[in-house]
């Protein structure tokens, strides 16, 4: 909305040229979606105390019953905010915010069903309802992936100039599973307090960071990367950090609120469509490589468990491991989101190692 303000009143006050720079409007979202979440947090904390009361996951440490009758539900304020920031700062006429908006949005309200039946009911909805549900999602948002203007269907592989194999309409099926893939991996992380929006922030900023690059044509060449057209992603992006900042000011530990399945599912399938959108997909097997360990570690849990019968880590996902072993959650979520740091620092100098 500010960004297409700023072209009629331009014409009578220069400066507002300023709004149409990614790099402006990047940091003003950034700011702006972090001053909605102070100045409206508290307020959302009390109404969720009023609708939102959670009960502790299953198959957690028992130390977590004490977080029993926590309001939840935080997904919904971050949606909120993120929404409001991006119609306020984008520009609508990339139809990759819209494409942005859908799939968050869809996967928060997926969130939002599974959640309202745990607190209702005690459980949420089936796996088969989930699956069909998340799938479908993925599918119309990767349809609209490939309408967004200099959209390709490329996939690039991280430490190649040369490989970038064009797939073609398989791109749907592809930008399905990573979609899917990273909500998943995102959902299962939030866990602990501050542990999964501290470990999403530094991915936000580094994929914000490639996207911006990729939107630049000298940037882009310079590192041989596909020049994506992906600049307005960056702003999105920004608008994450700020988002995650605000939240992270309610849930570091001891938390106010939870996110909940809205929140987590929702971030994490904003994460996929900002690297997809960068054409940096494959990148967020390292940066994203914290949410990759937390998801294997309850495959292998399981698999270990049927095949032998015995369990290779005290409880998963990974971080519950280590809670068992007498880590304080404090430090664990501050340790993990080093490492996620860490992993997104790795992932950004592989653009210059091609």
């Amino acid at each position: 909305m500010l960004f297409h303000l700023s072209v009629y009143a331009k014409q009578y006050i220069s400066s507002f040229n300023v709004v149409h720079y990614v790099s402006f409007r990047a940091i003003a979202s950034l700011l702006t979606t972090l001053g909605l979440s102070l100045m409206f947090g508290k307020w959302f904390i009390r109404q969720s105390r009023k609708f939102f009361r959670s009960k502790a996951r299953e198959f957690t440490p028992e130390s977590h019953r004490q977080k029993d009758d926590m309001p939840t539900m935080g997904g919904i304020f971050i949606l909120s905010v993120v929404t409001i920031s991006t119609l306020l700062w984008s520009d609508l006429t990339d139809f990759r915010v819209w494409t942005f908006l859908f799939g968050i949005i869809s996967f928060g309200i997926l969130g939002f069903w599974d959640d309202w039946r745990k607190i209702k009911h005690g459980k949420g909805i089936s796996v088969a309802a989930k699956f069909v549900s998340q799938w479908s999602i993925a599918f119309f948002t990767s349809i609209g992936l490939i309408l967004c203007k200099g959209m390709t269907t490329t996939v690039v592989f991280p430490f190649f100039k040369t490989i970038q194999p064009d797939i073609g309409w398989l791109f749907i099926p592809w930008a399905m599973i990573v979609i899917v893939g990273c909500s998943n991996a995102v959902n299962l992380t939030d866990g602990l307090d501050g542990l999964a929006i501290g470990s999403l922030m530094p991915n936000f900023a580094i994929f914000s960071i490639i996207a911006y690059i990729a939107g630049h044509y000298r940037l882009a060449s310079y590192l041989h990367i596909p020049f994506a057209t992906s600049a307005e992603v960056a702003v999105l992006g920004s608008i994450l950090v700020g988002a995650s900042l605000g939240f992270l000011w309610y849930n570091a530990y001891p938390a106010q609120i939870f996110m909940g399945d809205v929140g987590s599912l929702a971030l994490g399938a904003g994460l996929a469509l900002m690297a997809l959108m960068a054409k940096q997909e494959l990148l967020l097997i390292i940066a994203g490589g914290l949410f990759v360990v937390e998801t294997v570690s309850v495959i292998a849990q399981v698999f270990s468990f049927k095949l032998l019968g015995r369990r290779i880590f005290k409880m998963a996902p990974i971080h519950h491991h280590f809670e068992l072993l007498g880590w304080p959650e404090a430090k664990i979520a501050t340790r993990f989101g080093i490492i996620s740091l860490v992993l997104c620092l790795l992932a950004f100098i592989t653009l210059k190692l091609r």
